[in-house]
């Protein structure tokens, strides 16, 4: 998976469990679905959106609590900023 990662411009600050193209994007782990119909419709010019690493709360990580999370747009440089917050 490192490899796949890697070739999508997944760098280890941003990795999580799952790994996914949509429409021409990356999705890196555990990105809410409207964020990513979101990122869909708007189109803006990133690599992808990404959920660095496994935070309870977020989709498939339910849990008997909610931590805060971050998800962050990055571009082809890795640079990062915060494209939604839960």
């Amino acid at each position: 998976m490192a490899v796949i990662k890697a070739s999508h411009g997944v760098t280890q600050k941003l990795a999580a469990c799952h790994t996914a193209t949509v429409d021409g994007y990356v999705i890196e782990g555990h990105v809410p679905a409207d964020l990513i119909m979101r990122l869909l419709d708007e189109r803006p010019e990133v690599v992808g959106l990404a959920v660095p690493g496994m935070p309870v709360g977020s989709p498939g990580m339910e849990g008997s609590y909610k931590q805060p999370y971050d998800i962050l747009a990055f571009d082809e440089r890795g640079e990062t900023e915060v494209y939604d917050s839960r």
